[in-house]
Formats: structure tokens, C-alpha cells, sequence
């Protein structure tokens, strides 16, 4: 089989767009680039379908769960390898697999801990598991999984918007003149925004040459209005929302913060590195393979005056800034370009018994030069 030939099924029936969406759309386009057959199934009206279309990929979409089913039972057999995004659709290829016979890739993006015995028997029934972090990894491996395979997240910069970043400053009466400081992450409990929000006090208790942008919706968004109204921050902590394309901001901020106890890898941070924008961050989860090296001033979770005293220390020392910047631009472009990702998941299907034509793979390897930065 050449690996033209090879038909790939992407599975993510997500609602909304979030790192897992865009991760999912980036390894449909590295995978096109790379020759392969590639289509997705995907909740019907919902963004992912509707990004894939414009994109021209060819989607099967379904309003409900047992369209997804039916579909996997009776057409999954066209496909030579069914990729879950999450592990709720996983369930569905593992139980259609009677029917189709495709190979099982599952791509863990998040570090909860999973539980129970049903959960560890489909991990056992998937032919590969993939964890984007080493944090990920250490967690299903301890769980029983077994040959867990390390594939990070891809990064692919766009040209940045930077009339629509002023704007949307102008927009919320933001004087461009301050120091910019920001952050885009869902006002949930696995972000921690209300540390966020005491880093910023102790930040202000220093100097108040700056505005904090936190960029997101979420359940905890009236308890932080409180917190920020009684810290008395109004005029430096500004909820922002959500917006579509919130890359843009990268165009216009000093620095980028992440105050969050959980996460699977942090695509929001490889943003910030990939746009040259210095990272204030803690080391929680999947984060910690990605701020060490200098590429990032580090945190322990939970401590809002080491945020602080981060975010403080690159403000003062703009050498500081452009060094961190520049490592961390470099190490994205080397290890997280759509290249290198996909050469490792071809080199999986390879390994897979999918029949991979290895000149894809060695044509992908001579594409990834080494970034001057």
C-alpha cells in the first residue's frame, strides 16, 4: 500500500473550538501535505465542521452519538485507521471495532487522571496510545496503559492581525501605552484565574504601569468580578471575554502569563513562544516540558508572588525579554513545527503496519532545517 492510499478518519465530536479542535485540524492538514487520504467525523453544525469544510476537508458529521455508531459500524471499514481526539469518542471506535477492523490511534491532550476498569480496558483495546506531554504520559502509564507513545502538539503561526489587536484595546478603553500583560485561558478551576488575579495584586502593590488582559469565558467569571472589585483592580484587570482569532493579541502584548494548576501540555504558551512574546507560567502538568530551559520564567502552581515577582523581573530587564523570547521561539520552530509532528505520527503508522511510504517521512525530515533565531 503506498501511502497515498492510506485513509485516515480523525474522530472528535467536541462542541466547542479549543486546543484539542485546532490540534485536530493541524494534523488533518500534515497529513494531507504529507499525501494521505484524510476526513473527519465530527459533531454536525458545530465550528470543527465547519472550519474543516473551509478548509476542504471532506467531513461526516452527526447531530447525536448514534449516528457517530452507526456510521463506524457499517462504513468504519473503509477507513485504515481511525485517530480519537477525546477519550468520549474513543469509546465508540472501541465499540464499533468488531465491525471495521481499522487500527486505533488515541491522542490523550489532557492530565486528569482517568478511572475505573471500563476506562483501562479501552485502553488496552486501542492499538496506540499517543500523550502530548511527559506529565501525560507518567499518568497512563501509572494507570496500566501500556506502550504509551509521546507526540506533542503541533504549532503553526499565522500573520497576526494587528489593526484588529488595537482595536479591540481602543474597544475596552486600554491605553496601548501601558505595560500590555495577558492571558487566554477559560475562567475554570484547572486554569486557578483566581491566583491569576491575586498575582496581579501583589503585581500592583509595585507599580500600576501596566494592564493585565485575561482573554475567556467560563463558570468562575462573577467570582472573579468580585475578587477583582474588592481587590479594587478594575482599571488593571480586565475580563476581556472570548473572542475568534484571540491570536491577534499576541501582536500587541509584553507578556504572556498561565496560572494554571492542570494542564496537558499548554498550546496557549507554544502560541506565545511562536509569536516571540515572553512567558510568565507555572510548571503544572504538561507545562513543565515546555517552560524549562530558559524559555520561560517558571512557577510552582498555587503561588501568585512568584507570578508576580516573574512578570516584574521581565518588565525590568528587557534584555531578559528578548533572551527568553528568543529561546523559546527557537526550541517551538525545531520541536513543535507541523513537520516534525507529523513525521512522528507517520513514522507510528509506519510502525503500525499501515504501509507508509518512508520517502514521506524522509521528504518531511529534509523540510525541518534548523530555525535561526
Amino acid at each position: 500500500m503506498h501511502g497515498k492510499s492510506v485513509m485516515i478518519l480523525e474522530l472528535n465530536f467536541e462542541r466547542g473550538w479549543r486546543g484539542g479542535e485546532r490540534q485536530t485540524m493541524y494534523t488533518m492538514s500534515g497529513f494531507k501535505e504529507a499525501g494521505l487520504n484524510v476526513e473527519l467525523l465530527c459533531r454536525k453544525n458545530y465550528p470543527l465542521e465547519k472550519k474543516a469544510n473551509e478548509k476542504g476537508f471532506k467531513t461526516q458529521s452527526f447531530a447525536n452519538i448514534f449516528g457517530v455508531l452507526f456510521f463506524l459500524i457499517f462504513k468504519g471499514s473503509r477507513y485504515d485507521v481511525l485517530h480519537a481526539q477525546s477519550s468520549h469518542i474513543l469509546t465508540y471506535a472501541i465499540l464499533s471495532k468488531p465491525f471495521h477492523r481499522a487500527k486505533i490511534i488515541f491522542t490523550r491532550r489532557v492530565d486528569f487522571v482517568p478511572h475505573g476498569k471500563m476506562t483501562l480496558i479501552k485502553y488496552k483495546l486501542t492499538d496506540q496510545v499517543v500523550a502530548i506531554s511527559h506529565a501525560i504520559k507518567r499518568i497512563l502509564t501509572d494507570f496500566g496503559a501500556k506502550d504509551v507513545r509521546l507526540i506533542s502538539s503541533a504549532i503553526m503561526a499565522k500573520k497576526l492581525d494587528k489593526s484588529r489587536a488595537e482595536k479591540i484595546l481602543t474597544d475596552a478603553g486600554v491605553d496601548p501605552a501601558l505595560h500590555l500583560i495577558g492571558t487566554t485561558a477559560a475562567l475554570v478551576q484547572h486554569k486557578d484565574p483566581l491566583t491569576m488575579i491575586e498575582a496581579i495584586r501583589e503585581l500592583a502593590t509595585v507599580r500600576r504601569d501596566f494592564v493585565f488582559l485575561h482573554f475567556g469565558k467560563g463558570e468562575l467569571e462573577q467570582q472573579m468580578r468580585d475578587k477583582i472589585a474588592e481587590y479594587g483592580l478594575d482599571d488593571v484587570y480586565k475580563l476581556m471575554g472570548f473572542y475568534d482569532n484571540v491570536e491577534d493579541i499576541f501582536s500587541v502584548l509584553d507578556i504572556f502569563t498561565m496560572s494554571s494548576e492542570q494542564e496537558g501540555l499548554g498550546s496557549s504558551v507554544l502560541d506565545a513562544f511562536m509569536y516571540r512574546v515572553p512567558v510568565v507560567s507555572t510548571n503544572a502538568g504538561g507545562l513543565s516540558d515546555l517552560v524549562q530551559g530558559g524559555r520561560a520564567v517558571s512557577c510552582e502552581v498555587h503561588q501568585p508572588q512568584q507570578l508576580a515577582a516573574g512578570i516584574q523581573s521581565l518588565l525590568e530587564d528587557p534584555l531578559k525579554r528578548e533572551s527568553v523570547a528568543r529561546r523559546a521561539f527557537a526550541y517551538t520552530t525545531e520541536r513543535h513545527s507541523l513537520n516534525c509532528i507529523t513525521r512522528s505520527y507517520l513514522e507510528l503508522l509506519h510502525e503500525m503496519g499501515t504501509r507508509i511510504d518512508l520517502n514521506i517521512v524522509e521528504k518531511l525530515a529534509h523540510k525541518m532545517q534548523p530555525t535561526q533565531a
